[in-house]
């Protein structure tokens, strides 16, 4: 995002800090109005014509921004693929221990992948 001088067109639409669209105006008119707020002039929407611009504070939008970014980070849910390998052959307690891992894994949350191994007839 561009601010302040670093916005280089000659019209701006600008939208004041309570939401107001202000309409069309030149960049010194919009600069004008954010400095007379105390505010900064921050690029919205640089692909617009004219580009749209916002009064608004910057560092509390992008210190907003970024506490957003962190939380949804937090609510993020890490899915993890377990495999479990079983054989033709197997014996009746070890399947039963495989059932018991592979609900518990289901249980946490994970996804679980069965493969069965068949032996190499030559």
């Amino acid at each position: 995002m561009r601010i302040n001088e670093e916005i280089r067109v000659r019209e701006i639409r600008l939208v004041g800090s309570d939401s107001q669209q202000l309409g069309v105006v030149p960049i010194k008119e919009g600069l004008r109005i954010a400095v007379e707020q105390g505010l900064d002039l921050v690029e919205v929407a640089p692909q617009a014509k004219p580009p749209v611009c916002r009064i608004m504070d910057y560092g509390k939008h992008k210190y907003e921004q970024s506490k957003r970014d962190r939380d949804a980070r937090k609510k993020q849910k890490v899915i993890n693929i377990k495999e479990l390998k079983l054989r033709p052959k197997i014996e009746e307690h070890d399947f039963q221990v495989k059932v018991k891992n592979a609900q518990r894994f289901l249980l946490d949350g994970d996804k679980v992948k069965v493969t069965l191994m068949f032996p190499n007839s030559e």
